[in-house]
């Protein structure tokens, strides 16, 4: 089949340093799928992918990632704030399968998406991430909880001083902006529709391209 993972039982003791990045594959728990099969699922090279893969390794020498692990490799990025409600909608984005744990395979396949796919795919990854019950719609509340998580996890101390109802007027300024019909949600269709006739999400869609 062309899903290869599964666990495995070998000894946590292996000697990493000397052997290829193809035995490096079946030396963890959880065996990924072959470097060859992930480079045609993404847009990045069998060489990018190796790189990825011993970074990841690293942090997750079990070759998953669960949601504590994340949070705390999250937070590193976010000393001055709590990143932990933004780390966990983001960890809920990476993890596709809905079971707990974000592979090797889900993490690249969202980094490529995120770092080289197209603008309408960045935008549905986007979409997901904001639906936080992944029901089809973003509501007020779904958007307020991201907008309080992001504001948490930038820190009180960001400069300017952020005011308490900042987050609010983003949602606001949101739901103005997406809501076509004013119906108190916006829809994957409103939210395309949108952000494509917007010059400057446009631009931040690029922002990352081709920066591996």
């Amino acid at each position: 089949s062309e899903h290869t993972g599964r666990l495995h039982s070998h000894s946590p003791s292996w000697d990493f340093s000397s052997i290829t990045d193809e035995d490096e594959l079946s030396a963890v728990r959880y065996r990924p799928e072959r470097l060859d099969h992930l480079e045609q699922k993404t847009n990045f090279s069998k060489k990018e992918l190796q790189v990825l893969y011993r970074g990841f390794k690293n942090e997750c020498p079990s070759g998953v990632v669960n949601e504590e692990t994340f949070k705390s490799i999250y937070s590193q990025f976010f000393p001055h704030g709590d990143s932990s409600m933004y780390a966990h909608f983001l960890f809920e984005a990476f993890d596709t399968r809905n079971n707990g744990s974000v592979s090797f395979e889900d993490f690249v396949v969202s980094l490529s998406i995120i770092l080289r796919g197209s603008i309408t795919d960045k935008l549905n990854w986007a979409f997901n991430l904001y639906d936080l019950n992944k029901d089809g719609c973003i509501t007020r509340e779904e958007m307020t909880d991201i907008m309080h998580s992001i504001y948490d996890m930038m820190g009180k101390y960001t400069y300017p001083c952020i005011g308490d109802n900042a987050p609010m007027e983003h949602v606001d300024n949101f739901f103005q902006k997406m809501d076509k019909n004013n119906d108190g949600v916006v829809t994957i269709e409103e939210f395309l529709e949108t952000c494509q006739r917007d010059e400057s999400i446009m631009q931040s869609m690029h922002m990352f391209d081709s920066v591996i």
